[in-house]
């Protein structure tokens, strides 16, 4: 009993020091963007809300910020008709090459992002079309497309292939079976997928650092021109509200399909 006692009181303490952890940068950021001072300081000096009006007011970070919008959109435009079909190819057909497409799904976390932000910028280069755009929203998408088919595979595991047996045998065409029966299976992985594909590209730095120009930066690229001269608190104030956008979708997620859809699919 007193041994039981003891294991849990270890684990809980590992387990509070990990989350203390985990949060300490954010309740720092979080703190410094209330400051009144003219600083960054943690704890804040004094409490005010300027900085967040100040970032309000500033043009150059909310066209930075709709860039980002878009770049997240195209990203996540072209994910999800591809990641869709391929996880639901990969969870329910023999494909060839499985192997291989099973490695890739892993280029993500064995590859240096740097590495691939180099060839898209080879690629993007030789096609004339660097600073615009739409090659940063397509290089967000193949970069983080493991996610989304991870997420569309999960849900598409759990369909039963006697449904489709079914549709068959009563006539339904291939077409008419995927619309109604396939694709409504899997909707839950693809509006997981799609939040996740959003958020990653919203958030994407050396990506977009390496396909932009002075003339078309995103936010993040924008936040780290600033830092190079001098850190203020309008920046913090900025990534409070990245921390609440994604608080907030992570939030959406959980409602509307629960984050075990992704969970289970890693």
């Amino acid at each position: 009993m007193i041994g039981s006692r003891s294991k849990s009181v270890v684990i809980w303490t590992f387990v509070l020091l990990a989350v203390l952890m985990l949060s300490a940068p954010t309740i720092v950021v979080l703190g410094a963007s209330f400051t009144a001072g003219n600083i960054i300081t943690f704890p804040p000096d004094g409490l005010s809300l300027k900085w967040y009006g100040a970032i309000a007011g500033a043009s150059d970070l909310r066209q930075a910020f709709v860039r980002s919008l878009i770049v997240s959109a195209i990203c996540t435009l072209v994910a999800i008709p591809v990641g869709t079909l391929a996880g639901i190819a990969l969870a329910k057909h023999r494909v060839r090459f499985a192997r291989s497409i099973q490695v890739y799904l892993l280029l993500p976390f064995t590859i240096p992002l740097i590495g691939s932000g180099i060839g898209m910028m080879l690629v993007f280069g030789e096609m004339r079309v660097l600073g615009q755009l739409w090659p940063v929203g397509i290089a967000c998408a193949v970069i983080n497309l493991p996610f989304m088919i991870w997420a569309v595979t999960a849900s598409a595991s759990n369909l039963s292939p006697d449904l489709e047996l079914a549709a068959a045998n009563c006539g339904a065409p291939p077409l008419s079976r995927f619309v109604y029966i396939t694709l409504p299976a899997v909707m839950p992985g693809v509006i997981t997928g799609s939040l996740l594909m959003f958020i990653l590209a919203l958030n994407e730095f050396l990506v977009s650092l390496l396909l932009v120009d002075a003339r078309s930066v995103t936010l993040p690229v924008q936040i780290y021109n600033s830092i190079r001269s001098i850190i203020t608190p309008d920046l913090a104030a900025i990534s409070v509200v990245f921390i609440a956008a994604a608080a907030i979708a992570i939030a959406a997620l959980d409602r509307l399909v629960g984050l075990d859809i992704f969970l289970k699919s890693k």
